[in-house]
């Protein structure tokens, strides 16, 4: 019922129609160039480390997510949106002339501007949407928002890597191309009265640093981006041990594809429940229980079961998204317009650079370290992080209502 009523609140504004189609065609394009461009590197070179410098490069702009932000806040959001859809449609089609290992630094150039656009495109929608779909619907719109995109994760990558076995790369390049251009035209059918941003005499580092110290200064933003921090530190080291946990159940390594499968799903039907989660027990709430949640599968992980692990799964999968969502709507709904873009982009920095973090650690400790150790010192952190947040919101609340 209460899955329905979000459906329905979202589907039945066209402008949130709309754009979350976009949100589909966008994702469903860009997990499946993900998947295939690792794979085509991966032929074309017969390295494990350039193929993984795929990823690296599409999330390498993350870091610089204030400075990105900052140029969303210059700029009228939407055309800028429509703008970045149609550079892109026609910048990944160059991929097509890639036939050797020599012109791999051509797929690594266009992976590094793909991230950029896509840290550049998240600030500004993330400054747009309170606009769009108004503040009543932003906990359903961003909920319904994370379910479209982890959904295009569990199919896109297979439709993917099965374009690509049949027509190469380049199809997949040309595929996500049409898929560009199908959302700038969804993007500019939505509606929205957007004035231009007005002009300062700032400098640029100035503007820049205006979101961290907006960030700092908010008694709400700051306690929920600092434990949405932690919580993607923790979330990284997770990550970093899915083969050690596989390889604990005594499964083939492709078992660690059946866990995302599951974890995908847990995120899917947390987004269907995020607005009602919201409305009900606010954003530092919400997002507390959510990181509560994690911490307890992640600590289930530990036990070297097929059951625990695939009811971990699910759990992290719907506990992890918790604490993005509330920091998201908690931003749009309470900074002011001038500074979202750029607030957003240093939100989105600050708690996706420890997932990197999280995973090189990770990644350096699985070969020396028993797995389940290590995740019995995660889970707690996670909890402890849940326990903390939700004293700040019953503090918060108390000052608010003093007896």
């Amino acid at each position: 019922m209460t899955t329905t009523f979000t459906v329905a609140r979202v589907l039945a504004d066209g402008n949130a129609r709309r754009y979350l189609g976009a949100v589909l065609v966008n994702g469903f394009g860009t997990n499946a160039l993900w998947l295939a461009s690792g794979v085509w590197v991966k032929e074309l070179t017969g390295s494990d480390g350039f193929a993984a410098l795929c990823l690296l490069a599409m999330w390498a702009p993350t870091l610089v997510g204030p400075v990105l932000g900052t140029v969303a806040d210059r700029v009228r959001r939407r055309p800028l949106l429509i703008g970045l859809n149609l550079a892109m449609a026609l910048l990944v089609p160059v991929l097509v002339t890639v036939d050797s290992a020599a012109g791999v630094w051509l797929v690594l150039a266009v992976l590094l501007v793909y991230g950029a656009v896509g840290v550049l495109g998240d600030a500004a929608e993330a400054a747009l949407m309170p606009s769009v779909v108004g503040p009543k619907l932003l906990g359903d719109f961003n909920g319904l928002r994370m379910t479209a995109t982890e959904g295009m994760k569990l199919t896109a990558p297979l439709a993917g890597a099965g374009l690509y076995a049949a027509y190469g790369g380049a199809s997949v390049a040309l595929l996500d191309a049409v898929t560009f251009v199908l959302a700038a035209a969804l993007i500019a059918r939505v509606r929205v009265d957007e004035r231009a941003p007005e002009r300062t005499s700032a400098g640029w580092w100035e503007r820049t640093v205006e979101g961290a110290r907006g960030l700092r200064a908010h008694p709400v933003l700051r306690p929920l981006v600092f434990a949405g921090a932690l919580t993607m530190l923790c979330a990284g080291l997770n990550g970093a041990l899915v083969y050690a946990v596989v390889e604990g159940l005594d499964r083939p390594p492709a078992y660690a594809g059946v866990l995302a499968a599951v974890q995908g799903a847990g995120s899917v039907l947390v987004g269907l429940v995020s607005g009602p989660a919201l409305r009900g027990l606010g954003e530092a709430w919400f997002a507390a229980a959510g990181i509560a949640l994690t911490g307890a599968a992640v600590a289930l992980r530990a036990v070297p079961h097929d059951g625990a692990a695939l009811v971990s799964g699910v759990a992290i999968g719907a506990g992890l998204p918790c604490v993005l969502i509330a920091a998201l709507t908690a931003v749009q709904r309470t900074v002011p317009d001038a500074v979202l873009g750029r607030t957003a982009g240093t939100a989105s920095t600050l708690m996706f650079t420890p997932n990197v973090i999280g995973l090189a650690v990770g990644a350096a400790l699985a070969d020396s370290v028993p797995y389940a150790p290590l995740l019995l010192i995660v889970g707690p952190a996670l909890l402890l992080t849940a326990v903390q947040l939700g004293r700040g919101a019953a503090r918060s609340a108390s000052d608010a209502n003093p007896a």
